[in-house]
């Protein structure tokens, strides 16, 4: 079965186009798994997760992204795999080549306008849609309708109780901003999987640990649900943006830059908090094919 490997800051991803492919093709690249075994950097290829690219399900949408996370489990969105579909389908479908393609996604159609370099995409602009913030739409706990601003959480295994900022980017995302130092890089390795599985996030959560440099700078390190650390991670530079707004951090209608390991996001929350916008590459690694029967038989045992 063909794949090919994107990444978007060192976030990376085997993308699979199944537009056209037979179903039993379709599903055996959704298929647990093979997923899991695919996304195995010792066993397999390696990857934090797997795009598979579907035909589109609403009116004027060009394509359908299903987020499948390194571990197996579906994510309702991931910012950067987003950007790695548009550049697949860019690149290679010249009925595709326009100035903005709309994907469906888990968090629904999204706009995404490409910045191109010949027939390549170079940079894409997602306009990532609505934050989310009551407890309800994360989710998380408490009551339906409260915003979770700067609220007091104990993670096990924390020596102390951190102020958690709670946003759905269409996947949910808990937002911890931290002092200098960086400790904010150790919490995330020490503390992230625990923040992860908090029993106030019954869909467990992204979990971010934010350093603010200026209002217009973050450096960011994120623990991602289903994966762990990840050099980038979109919809958690855009959360981590909607917090700092929240909170006073930054301020709204004003590009923020996101540094996380794999490189620099330009996020911009709009001044009603009506959107959010990011901007950033992706880029094309390899291409390949993988005998499942052989992956398989080769794979680690399942946790």
């Amino acid at each position: 079965m063909r794949f090919a490997k994107y990444h978007g800051l060192g976030n990376d991803f085997l993308v699979v186009d199944l537009r056209t492919a037979p179903d039993p093709i379709a599903a055996t690249w959704q298929d647990e798994p093979v997923v899991r075994a695919a996304c195995d950097r010792q066993f397999g290829v390696g990857g934090d997760g797997v795009l598979a690219i579907l035909p589109a399900v609403s009116a004027g949408a060009d394509a359908r992204m299903r987020v499948l996370n390194a571990d197996g489990s579906e994510a309702e969105m991931c910012g950067n795999g987003l950007r790695c579909v548009v550049k697949y389908l860019y690149d290679r479908d010249p009925g595709l080549r326009k100035e903005a393609l709309v994907i469906d996604t888990g968090a629904g159609p999204l706009r995404c306008a490409i910045e191109p370099s010949g027939t390549q995409a170079r940079t894409v602009t997602v306009d990532m849609g609505r934050p989310r913030l009551t407890r309800a739409e994360v989710p998380m706990t408490g009551p339906a309708g409260e915003r979770c601003v700067d609220q007091p959480i104990q993670i096990p295994g924390d020596t102390e109780a951190r102020k958690v900022t709670a946003v759905s980017m269409g996947n949910p995302h808990a937002v911890v901003f931290v002092g200098a130092g960086g400790e904010h890089r150790r919490l995330a390795r020490t503390v992230g999987p625990a923040l992860e599985t908090h029993p106030s996030f019954p869909k467990k959560t992204n979990a971010e640990f934010a350093h603010v440099l200026s209002p217009q700078e973050i450096d960011l390190v994120v623990w991602e649900r289903g994966v762990g650390i990840t050099s980038a991670c979109g919809t958690g530079a855009c959360a981590t943006v909607v917090a700092a707004c929240l909170t006073g951090r930054a301020t709204p209608g004003t590009e923020v830059r996101v540094h996380l390991p794999g490189g620099v996001l330009a996020i911009t929350v709009a001044a009603d908090l009506s959107t959010v916008f990011m901007r950033g590459p992706a880029a094309h690694v390899f291409e390949g094919e993988l005998d499942t029967t052989g992956l398989l038989a080769a794979a680690r045992p399942a946790p």
